[in-house]
């Protein structure tokens, strides 16, 4: 399959989580999927979307919608995890074109659910590690957080931390500091 590489597609999820261990019978569900678009030729942040996905394997506690900003009734209203990584494949591409993260977190977790779920992939073998490559490019001897990031490139947060669609927007942004 030929690759496109005119744009990237920057990825931000959130779960469901807890404080303290996960109740027995929940499994941590991605809830929210922050999806910034950027244009390869003009080095620009074109789209942020938030895509939400009804968790299936649990369910919302307090702690988890002060973290996310998102409440139960708002997730219940979301899409299934299959509908979402199908729009991701559809819309966005994702099987064609690289994408990103900040770390192997939001990887990692889409691995896991779909292979729970029995989901196929949405998307390519081609992914940037974002949190990785900036401490190699900064030359730092470990990595750091999306808003330490920032800091050190004396970029705005934008919106707010732990919101997908904010999150993909600000790391779109920590991308573009190093690429262009």
């Amino acid at each position: 399959m030929a690759k496109k590489l005119d744009q990237l597609i920057v990825i931000d999820v959130e779960s469901s989580c807890w404080e303290g261990s996960t109740p027995k019978g929940q499994i941590s569900d991605i809830i929210d999927i922050g999806i910034c678009i950027i244009d390869i030729d003009s080095g620009q942040r074109l789209e942020k979307v938030s895509i939400l996905v009804k968790p299936e394997h649990s369910s919302l506690s307090e702690f988890c919608s002060k973290f996310t900003h998102l409440t139960q009734e708002q997730v219940n209203k979301g899409i299934s995890f299959k509908e979402a990584c199908s729009l991701l494949k559809i819309k966005y591409l994702t099987k064609k074109r690289t994408w990103a993260s900040y770390g192997d977190y939001d990887r990692l977790q889409f691995d896991k659910q779909c292979k729970l779920y029995n989901v196929e992939y949405p998307f390519s073998s081609t992914h940037i590690n974002i949190k990785n490559l900036f401490a190699i490019k900064k030359k730092l001897h470990q990595e750091v957080g999306m808003l330490k990031a920032l800091e050190i490139l004396n970029l705005p947060h934008e919106g707010l931390h732990h919101k997908a669609i904010d999150d993909a927007w600000n790391i779109g942004n920590i991308l573009l500091e190093i690429l262009w």
